[in-house]
This record gives structure tokens, C-alpha cells and sequence, in this order.
């Protein structure tokens, strides 16, 4: 009786040490995984916040200097030191429209608008004061003027730009003011389908892209900041609530009940941040995931024990055949449901590779659409450069001319980029790859004199011909030659060889340089989106994401090896359909 006792004390307490172990073991699993997802989706997160950041420093530096360039246009200070008004009127709403501005106005030294480019409008700004705004203040004294705020006219909110304009001997005749909207970029946030949002030094949120958080506050505001916000009549009548949150851990916080991934960047003008927030849904369920394929696995050890166990007691018994049988029995359930557990798993890891890559695609789609865009903002910027050259000479030079061109081509190039974000029809020709090589050569051609690399390149007699868009296939080789000539920029010895031959029924096309080589990455890694090895600002890793894509859609195929000059190689396979024993004198 008292062996049976301490027989049954110590299955308990053998027992009881288990499942404390087991209980300690998958806390530290789901904390461990919980971590380890988080950071990954702050890396994934990185990226859109970096581009968005982007997004508004060019939308605010594209018309930086048009007051600069405006303060000195002949109407402007004629107008102000006195001349009719009605032909500046005229010219500012005609540049309004052109460059897609709310408004421009030119207020006098005492803040009293006396052109306007709405001056036929029912909310015109003529005959408005607004020298109490900072911007007028800050350029009348003879320093450029920014500001962000609501119009006290048409209580719209934009930011402002003014410049002070002058007489030859340097007298201020007054100020000429630009009004920008900025709800582009809420729109576009919108679209993408993200939470983000930007609060000014104060706290207080300008732009958001759920429209019930603008103009509430993050904080509490101080007594001088009310008075300032109120002096300048910064936003208006707005009450400048408290928003509904709290930090939580270091990256993590909450806004409204729900839980978000939390990243800021506070590197804009003006002393802004940038806030954006992340779904946790994603890390909650991956989590969840890892800890559950932690107990299965912990419990099939468990279960392979027992079964050990199992069979030994059975060759202790194996007289007793009744026990035998129900122990065989016992053993074949368990082994039907080890299979299922094993398909489940293996199906569970198939759709959960399909949704990744379901998740990669529509990314790279939002991603294409918003880079897109934030291309567009310096051409545009040139854009208005040359329109404002034009507006202050009256005519178009040869030099505007030449430069709307090349423009023009900067337009068409950023609209290639465009069938990452939809699906385009795509006009397919006969090409001869000799054409698009040398189309892509000469376009590099004066970095490579810039960076003085050795170029070598074989080119067969014959034409090769692949069916396809000339267009996309000589950007797909013009990204490959400039990827070279960055990973040489800090070689001594810089030497790039181009072939160009037929194997079989393929046109093989490879680019080979003395660079940096690699670096031990796979061109799957270097063909994500977002992914380059190139220095913070230097590139936003889509050229090979970009070029990987193209030569899919021409059925070929894409690889990259080490290069026999110590750099890199990279190797593009595209199918041909003819291959024409035809001599180009070009």
C-alpha cells in the first residue's frame, strides 16, 4: 500500500514538472515567433514609409522656387509698383491652370492682395489682408515664406509659398504668394489602402488617410502653441481634439481599440513626422501558426514516446493476445491520423506560400502605382521650370524646346512602368535584339565615358529576331548596363563586356562587369521588390524587380553568376523566331 502511494506521488509530480515545462516552452515559442514576425513586418513596413516620405518632400520642393521665379517676372513687379491689374490677373490664372496650383496673389507691402488668379471668383482674394499670415511676415522681411494652414477665405487647407518682390535698388514692393493642395497625397494613401498620416512640430495631424483624424492633435497642446495657432489663424475654427491613442511597446500602438505596427520618420521640413501604421493581423496569425506547429511537433514527440512505451509493454504482454490486438488496433488509428496531421500541414504550408506570393504581387502593384507617381513629381517640377523660363521670357528657345523634349521621353518612360499597377496591352513586334543592344549602349554611353570603364561587346553579323516591345526589352538591358556601372562606381579597374548570341532556339544577351560582384545573394532576393544593396536614397530596388517581369512577359528567362571579370553576370534568355542571314549597313 505504501509502494502504490509513493508510486502515485511521484506520477504526479512527474507529470505535474511536464506540463510546467510545456507551458514555459510555448510561452518562449510564441514569444520568440511573436518577435521574430514583428520584425520582419517592420522591415516589409520600411519600405512604404520611405516612399511616402518621398512623396511629400517632392510634392512640397516642386514649386519651392515658382515664387522665387514669379518675384521677378516684368507683370508682377510692374503690377506692384503700380501698373492696371487686370493683365497680371489674367496671366496668373492661366499659369494656375497650367500648373495645377489653388491659387497665386500678389499682396502689397501692407498684406493687401491686389492680383489674384481667382479674382473672378465669388472666393477671390482680392481686397483680402493677410499680413497676419507667418509666410508674408517671414518674406517681406526679404526671406522666402512657407507655411501650412486653412484659407481664411475659401477654408480650404493648402501650403504656402511666398517670395518678396523688389524694385532694381532692392526696395520691397510687396510679396507674391502660391497656394498648394496637398490632398493628392491623402487620396493616394487612401488608395493604397494604408494608414498614414503627418503631424506638424505641434502634434497636430495636417494630412491622414482616414479624414475623422485630421486636425486632431497628438498630444496635448501648451499655451503658446494655442496662441500662436489662434495669432496666425493656423486652422481656423477647428476645435483640435485629442486622437484616441497610446503607445504600447517600442513598435506597437493603439488608436481606436485596435492595434497597430507603429513607424515614424521625422526627417521632413518643417520639423513633421511621418506616421505609418501596419495591420498586426498578419503577425498575430503567423504567430499563432509557429506556436500551434510547435505543439503539434511537441505533441507528436510526445505521442512517438508514448508508442515506444506502448510497444514495449506489448512484447512484455505479447501472451496476452486480446491486449495485443487492441494495442495493433490502437497503433493503426494512431498512424491514420499522423498521415492526415502530415497533409493538413503540407496543405496548410502550400496556401500559405500561395498567399505570399498572392501578397508579394499585389504589393508590387500598389508600390508600382505610388512609384509611378513619385517619379512623376520632378518631372513635373521641370515641367513648371520651363513653363515659368517660357512665361518670364515670352517665347520658347531652342533650349526650352529641346528640354520639353527630353521631358516628354521621361513621361513616356514612367508610363512603362505603369503595367506593374494594371494590365496594359502592349503593342508586339518583330525586334532585332542587335538594334536594342546598341539602342541601350548608346543610351549609357556618357556615363560610361564619365566613368571611364572599358567597354568590350560582340555582336553577331546576322539579325535576331525575338517578338516583343522594342521599348521595354532596351529598358530591361539599359537597367542591367547602369546596375554594372553603379556596382563598378568604386572599382579601380572598371571593365563591362556585352555578348550577344544565338544558342539553339534562344537569344542569349549577357552583361558582365569587374564590380562588386553579387554578394553572396540569390537573384531571387535581388529581384524582390524594394530590395537594393545601393546606399539610402540612391535607389528604391524595382530595376530588377522591373526587368525580371519584362522578360517573363517575352517568355525568357533571367540568371545572374558570378562574372569571370571578378564582378558580376547577368544573363537574359528570350526565344527567337527567325534568325535572317541579312548584312545592316547602319
Amino acid at each position: 500500500m505504501q509502494i502504490d502511494t509513493a508510486s502515485s506521488k511521484n506520477r504526479t509530480f512527474r507529470w505535474s514538472l511536464i506540463l510546467l515545462l510545456s507551458a514555459v516552452s510555448i510561452v518562449s515559442v510564441f514569444r520568440l515567433a511573436d518577435a521574430f514576425f514583428t520584425a520582419r513586418a517592420l522591415e516589409r513596413a520600411a519600405g512604404p514609409l520611405s516612399l511616402y516620405r518621398e512623396t511629400v518632400v517632392a510634392e512640397l520642393e516642386r514649386f519651392s522656387h515658382l515664387t522665387f521665379v514669379l518675384a521677378r517676372d516684368p507683370f508682377v513687379v510692374a503690377t506692384a509698383q503700380g501698373a492696371d491689374t487686370g493683365p497680371l490677373n489674367q496671366r496668373l490664372a492661366e499659369f494656375a491652370v497650367r500648373s495645377g496650383l489653388e491659387a497665386i496673389y500678389l499682396m502689397n507691402e501692407a498684406g493687401l492682395t491686389i492680383a489674384s488668379s481667382n479674382a473672378d471668383r465669388p472666393e477671390s482674394f482680392l481686397g483680402q489682408n493677410y499680413s497676419f499670415r507667418p509666410y508674408f511676415q517671414t518674406a517681406i522681411k526679404g526671406d522666402q515664406g512657407e507655411f501650412y494652414g486653412i484659407g481664411s477665405t475659401t477654408g480650404l487647407p493648402g501650403y504656402f509659398f511666398a517670395d518678396p518682390v523688389k524694385t532694381q535698388d532692392n526696395a520691397a514692393l510687396g510679396v507674391v504668394a502660391i497656394k498648394l493642395g496637398l490632398t493628392e497625397l491623402e487620396e493616394t494613401w487612401r488608395a493604397a489602402g494604408e494608414t498614414v498620416f503627418l503631424a506638424n512640430k505641434d502634434g497636430v495631424i495636417l494630412l491622414s488617410s482616414r479624414p475623422d483624424w485630421r486636425y486632431l492633435t497628438l498630444g496635448a497642446l501648451t499655451n503658446a502653441q494655442k496662441e500662436t495657432i489662434e495669432r496666425t489663424r493656423q486652422f481656423a475654427s477647428q476645435a483640435l481634439d485629442a486622437l484616441q491613442w497610446k503607445p504600447k511597446t517600442r513598435n506597437r500602438s493603439e488608436f481606436g481599440g485596435d492595434t497597430f505596427l507603429h513607424l515614424t520618420t521625422a526627417d521632413l521640413p518643417n520639423g513633421w513626422e511621418l506616421h505609418y501604421l501596419a495591420n498586426t493581423d498578419q503577425v498575430t496569425a503567423r504567430t499563432a501558426l509557429a506556436t500551434g506547429s510547435f505543439i503539434f511537433l511537441a505533441s507528436l514527440l510526445v505521442i512517438m514516446t508514448q508508442q515506444r512505451r506502448t510497444a514495449r509493454i506489448g512484447a512484455a504482454l505479447k501472451r496476452s493476445v486480446a491486449e495485443e490486438a487492441q494495442l495493433r488496433q490502437a497503433n493503426e488509428r494512431l498512424a491514420v491520423e499522423i498521415e492526415e496531421r502530415k497533409a493538413a500541414e503540407r496543405r496548410l504550408k502550400r496556401t500559405q506560400d500561395e498567399l505570399e506570393r498572392a501578397g508579394r504581387l499585389s504589393a508590387l502593384g500598389q508600390l508600382a502605382a505610388s512609384v509611378t507617381h513619385e517619379l512623376g513629381q520632378p518631372i513635373v517640377a521641370m515641367r513648371n521650370h520651363l513653363v515659368a523660363a517660357e512665361i518670364a521670357n515670352d517665347a520658347r528657345s531652342s533650349l526650352t524646346v529641346r528640354l520639353s523634349g527630353l521631358v516628354d521621353r521621361m513621361e513616356s518612360i514612367t508610363r512603362q512602368l505603369k503595367f506593374f499597377a494594371r494590365n496594359d496591352d502592349t503593342s508586339i513586334d518583330e525586334v532585332d535584339l542587335r538594334n536594342v543592344v546598341q539602342a541601350s549602349i548608346d543610351l549609357v554611353a556618357p556615363n560610361i565615358l564619365e566613368t571611364q570603364t572599358d567597354l568590350a561587346y560582340e555582336m553577331p553579323p546576322k539579325a535576331i529576331a525575338v517578338k516583343g516591345s522594342q521599348f521595354r526589352l532596351e529598358q530591361v538591358i539599359t537597367n542591367l548596363l547602369r546596375n554594372a556601372l553603379d556596382a563598378m562606381s568604386q572599382s579601380e579597374t572598371r571593365n563591362l563586356q556585352i555578348s550577344l548570341q544565338v544558342n539553339h532556339d534562344l537569344a542569349v544577351c549577357k552583361v558582365a562587369d569587374s564590380g562588386r560582384g553579387l554578394e553572396g545573394l540569390a537573384l531571387e532576393k535581388l529581384q524582390e521588390p524594394f530590395f537594393t544593396t545601393r546606399g539610402s536614397g540612391e535607389g528604391m530596388g524595382l530595376g530588377l524587380a522591373i526587368s525580371a517581369r519584362i522578360v517573363e512577359e517575352h517568355g525568357g528567362d533571367m540568371t545572374a553568376e558570378a562574372s569571370e571579370l571578378g564582378g558580376a553576370e547577368f544573363c537574359v534568355s528570350i526565344p527567337i523566331i527567325e534568325v535572317r542571314a541579312k548584312d545592316h549597313d547602319e
